[in-house]
């Protein structure tokens, strides 16, 4: 059984701090004892470098790299081992690299977590959740957004990737194509009735994990709420709701 299968509630949240640093440290304080994840990602990484991650880590929290890796595979091995060695968790990285940029992304996750004596996980992203169908079109895709995200999901977890990102709407689909194991990460979660914003292929958390989500990305309807914490601990309980 794979460690995220064991997790509580708490563990299967990934608050996305994409604020400026003092808002980020600030939020992440209030959140200690609730969330056990959060995200970095390009917002925050660009202003703070490898030292947020240090800071997080200290108030106990995992964290999901987000900077998805996407460049010829001797970069993408040496930014996954830079970035691991930061003591990142869980790391993303664009499976439209195609496999020999997704195992050296592999590789130089591995060369760092040897180093640390800690494992660092990948996850590939397959279609972003502000991209719909006609977004794909725009860029040459002609396939239906379902059958490249599947291709996308398999090519990552065919080259080394410990699973995949992907809208809540297809995890479903992937908890079937990739078995048990592997992770499934869903940003473009919103409780219901919460704003879209530029999301496109949403579900509420507890949609996603009865879809086999492994976790939810959740930024705004926590970063943005009058009370973070009470609407981060609401979608913790209805987490739990839909894991019993």
């Amino acid at each position: 059984m794979a460690d995220w299968q064991t997790s509580d509630a708490r563990d299967r949240v990934i608050v996305a701090l994409d604020l400026e640093h003092d808002a980020a440290l600030d939020l992440a304080r209030k959140l200690q004892g609730h969330a056990g994840w959060m995200k970095v990602g390009m917002t925050l990484f660009y202003e703070c470098g490898p030292a947020v991650v240090a800071e997080l880590k200290e108030l106990g929290f995992r964290i999901f790299l987000d900077l998805k890796f996407h460049d010829i595979p001797h970069q993408v091995r040496g930014a996954a081992r830079s970035a691991a060695l930061t003591g990142a968790d869980l790391m993303s990285v664009h499976s439209l690299g195609a496999g020999a940029m997704l195992a050296a992304a592999r590789k130089g996750a591995d060369e760092a977590a040897q180093l640390r004596g800690a494992p660092v996980s990948l996850v590939g992203i397959t279609v972003l959740t502000s991209m719909d169908q006609d977004a794909l079109a725009s860029i040459g895709v002609g396939d239906e957004v379902a059958a490249e995200v599947d291709r996308l999901a398999s090519l990552a977890y065919g080259s080394g990737a410990n699973g995949v990102v992907c809208s809540p709407q297809e995890a479903a689909r992937l908890r079937a194509l990739l078995g048990p194991d592997a992770l499934i990460v869903t940003p473009g979660v919103r409780p219901a009735g919460a704003a879209l914003g530029d999301q496109s292929r949403v579900a509420t958390p507890g949609d996603a994990m009865r879809a086999g989500a492994s976790h939810v990305v959740v930024g705004r309807p926590i970063t943005a709420a009058a009370d973070p914490v009470a609407a981060c601990d609401a979608i913790i309980d209805e987490i739990a709701e839909a894991l019993s």
